[in-house]
């Protein structure tokens, strides 16, 4: 029995046993490096604009902090459950330990919809959340992070909940937040540009001529749309956008840097285009040379896999292939090269690490050398999983994956168990 339950935590589950599997781990030694730590459940109640209080779920979970504290997003989503926190938590322990970075994984949110509140209920939702987790988190303990549902801006309103309490500045807190609260130059723009970085060195080793290049971007939020405007400034054509007011499409080519002004003014790609609209179902099976699913986990299953048109998938979601496809996509792998989530999408907390690092010394860099190290260390990582998927015969993700399990089980292995 466990709290943890869902379509996601399975999923998770799923794909570790898979791994564990491959690396042989004892049956006694697989609890203790899949079940999170930690897992915190919190009321979150709010006066509305209209005078009535409404109390909103909270959620904190921390998988390990056996190499130091936990790093992760919070979510504010009105799908958000227990299960879907507790598989992201789980899932950033393995990129962290991919990217060798010195933390666990940890994963936040409210089940809410942020379209229903007002700018003022959505500060006192996250100032009230953030207050209630202060006893669970610290910037040695569990540093928070923006995901889906958040901004910079709630991560400004967490960093000062948390201060307020402490009586002093603590911007170590969070990151993700504005550079003039302590961000760092280009984290906003981090996970975009790292999935692009990494399409665009695998095009290269398949020898993909970028401006002969197409490419499809399921989610046009934060990820998506960085991740399509990097493309597109390499020369790439994007053919194919969606978010969840719908898709559009044109074989041409879409004007990138103009679909995000209409976002900007208006928060979606909703009234952008009737005549480029398309059917959002057929998105990630049509015809291109890089597909970026990068909206929400469990979008591509066997049925999917078996219909992709792409020469690359660069998974910028996290958990976006169930492990069904990923069955099918073993078996295609001379068609289709996977950049798997845990390295593709890393380019944000490898920004965030950069981000605690420079809070904690009060030394700030430029972009360029922010830039500079994300990719180094995206290279570095991916190096490594193609290295061992070639000299093991194994496809990416296992082999991504086996390489952070293995890294976790080591460090707790070393330290021992308590008492």
């Amino acid at each position: 029995m466990t709290i943890f339950t869902g379509p996601v935590f399975d999923m998770a589950t799923r794909q570790f046993h898979v791994i564990a599997d491959h690396l042989a781990i004892p049956e006694d030694e697989r609890g203790r490096l899949l079940m999170p730590k930690r897992a915190v459940i919190v009321s979150c109640p709010i006066r509305r604009d209209d005078g009535r209080i409404a109390v909103f779920e909270g959620y904190r979970v921390q998988h390990h902090l056996t190499a130091g504290p936990t790093k992760g997003g919070t979510r504010f989503a009105a799908s958000v459950d227990l299960g879907e926190i507790g598989a992201l938590a789980i899932w950033m322990s393995w990129k962290c330990a991919v990217m060798g970075l010195p933390y666990g994984g940890a994963k936040g949110g409210i089940g809410v919809d942020t379209t229903t509140l007002s700018k003022r209920e959505l500060e006192a939702l996250s100032r009230r959340y953030m207050q209630e987790m202060i006893p669970f988190v610290g910037p040695h303990t569990d540093v928070m992070a923006p995901d889906m549902g958040t901004n910079e801006q709630v991560m400004a309103w967490f960093m000062d909940t948390y201060s307020m309490y402490q009586g002093r500045t603590v911007t170590e807190i969070v990151t993700g937040k504005p550079v003039s609260t302590g961000g760092t130059l280009g984290r906003r723009e981090a996970t975009g540009r790292g999935v692009a970085h990494l399409a665009l060195r695998v095009m290269k080793d398949r020898s993909i001529v970028p401006n002969r290049a197409t490419a499809v971007v399921q989610g046009f939020g934060n990820v998506g749309s960085i991740a399509a405007l990097e493309l597109y400034n390499k020369g790439v054509r994007i053919i194919a956008v969606s978010d969840h007011t719908g898709a559009l499409q044109r074989p041409e080519g879409l004007d990138v840097p103009a679909l995000l002004a209409h976002v900007a003014v208006h928060g979606s790609l909703a009234g952008y285009s009737n005549e480029l609209a398309c059917d959002p179902a057929e998105m990630l099976t049509m015809a291109c040379d890089v597909l970026v699913p990068a909206a929400i986990e469990r979008v591509i299953d066997a049925k999917v896999a078996d219909a992709l048109r792409c020469r690359i998938l660069a998974e910028g979601a996290n958990g976006p292939t169930t492990p069904e496809a990923d069955l099918v996509l073993q078996r295609r792998q001379d068609e289709i090269c996977v950049i798997p989530d845990i390295i593709c999408n890393a380019g944000g907390v490898v920004v965030s690490y950069f981000e605690w690092v420079q809070d904690l010394q009060q030394l700030f860099w430029g972009e360029e050398e922010v830039m500079r190290r994300e990719y180094e260390i995206l290279d570095r990582a991916f190096t490594e999983m193609t290295t061992r998927a070639a000299r093991e015969n194994i496809y990416n993700r296992t082999a991504a994956m086996a390489i952070g399990v293995e890294r976790v089980r080591a460090t707790k292995n070393t330290r021992g168990l308590f008492p």
